[in-house]
This record gives structure tokens, C-alpha cells and sequence, in this order.
């Protein structure tokens, strides 16, 4: 079997580190190990997204695709009278998720064991956040887009960071087709970050 950082039990051998990183102005630390996404550190796109992306206090948050749970983990520091649910199919990563909720004093956010949103029976998310494991395909990238725009509020945002040789104008596209509104937030080094609002499946 090929281990992925989207593998529901990644079996390659652990290599437990800490990590520290300073985002949106907060101190942070992530224990990261072997078989999960950007073990080494926080890749570029998810730096992107977590300092580009728009948070008020009282947001309901879902961060698809959490790994060790840098993004939610953000999210939940802003949106301090919130609430953040994070989502991961890879065991091993869900239990750093939580372990670094605790490294990080984060009392307002919880993180499930996911394949996409099967444990995910919440539809009322102000926003949902998302570096899609492009690994696994464009069918499980857009499926992500599809189900997330049912999961939201009528006001609510999906958040997406994708770089353009992986297919950021093809995922714009199928963005398009799902929502209203998609506006380019931001572009560095070959990565998008795309907001979008207003799903179809509200108009």
C-alpha cells in the first residue's frame, strides 16, 4: 500500500517534531509527524490562506482538510467567541490536530475523523476553509467545492488555496459553476486564494 497524508492509517514511521510559527500575530506551535501534509512545516499555500483569509469573532468555522491543524487552529485564535470544526480523513493527523489544541490553549475548536464531510452533519458554517489534498484528484477536489457550498450559511464564504500549476483555473471554473461570487483574494508564487460566496443552491 502507497502511504499519503490523505491515507486514513498512515503506516510509514514516526518522526514527532515541534514546530513554531508566528500567524496573524499569534505565537503558535504544531507538533507535526511522518505521513501527514507539509510535516516539515507549514507550506506556502496554507501561510497564504491563513494570512489572507477574513474571520469575525463570532464565526462558525470548518476547516477541511485540517492535517495537524494549522489553519483551524488560526481560525479558532480570531474567532474568539466562535466555534471551529476540523476535519481530516488521516488518523494520525486528526491526533496532532488535537494535541496541538492543547499546545496552543485552544478551547473553542474540536476535530473529527472525516473521509470529506460523512461526520459532518452541521450546515451552518459562516465559513469553510480549505487547502484540497490535490493528490487525490480533481473528483474529491470538487467534491470537496460541491458539499461545502451546501454547508453553508446564505452568507457564508468558502475560502480555497490552490496554486495554478496544480489547477487553479480549472477549480475556478467548477467554482463558478457552483457560486455566484468568486473573487481572487490574493496571489503569490503561483498560488490563488479564492473566496466565494453566494452558492447556487441559494439563489
Amino acid at each position: 500500500m502507497v502511504d499519503h497524508y490523505f491515507s486514513n492509517q498512515p503506516v510509514v514511521g514516526h518522526d514527532l517534531r515541534l514546530i513554531r510559527q508566528k500567524l496573524r500575530g499569534f505565537n503558535l506551535e504544531f507538533w507535526t509527524d511522518a505521513g501527514v501534509f507539509s510535516k516539515g512545516g507549514i507550506d506556502f499555500g496554507s501561510a497564504l490562506l491563513i494570512e489572507t483569509m477574513e474571520i469575525s469573532e463570532k464565526d462558525r468555522v470548518l476547516d477541511v482538510g485540517c492535517g495537524y491543524g494549522p489553519i483551524g487552529i488560526t481560525a479558532a485564535k480570531l474567532a474568539v467567541n466562535g466555534s471551529v470544526l476540523m476535519i481530516d480523513i488521516n488518523e494520525r493527523a486528526v491526533e496532532l490536530a488535537r494535541k496541538n489544541l492543547t499546545q496552543n490553549a485552544v478551547q473553542n475548536a474540536e476535530v473529527r475523523v472525516s473521509n470529506l464531510f460523512e461526520q459532518v452533519a452541521e450546515k451552518d458554517f459562516d465559513r469553510i476553509f480549505t487547502n484540497p489534498p490535490i493528490r487525490a484528484g480533481k473528483a474529491v477536489v470538487h467534491q470537496i467545492f460541491e458539499e461545502a457550498g451546501r454547508r453553508l450559511t446564505p452568507r457564508g464564504e468558502l475560502w480555497v488555496v490552490i496554486q495554478k500549476k496544480q489547477g487553479a483555473p480549472s477549480a475556478r471554473k467548477k467554482l463558478e459553476e457552483l457560486f455566484e461570487d468568486v473573487q481572487d483574494k490574493a496571489k503569490d508564487a503561483g498560488y490563488r486564494i479564492f473566496c466565494c460566496k453566494k452558492p447556487k443552491s441559494f439563489v
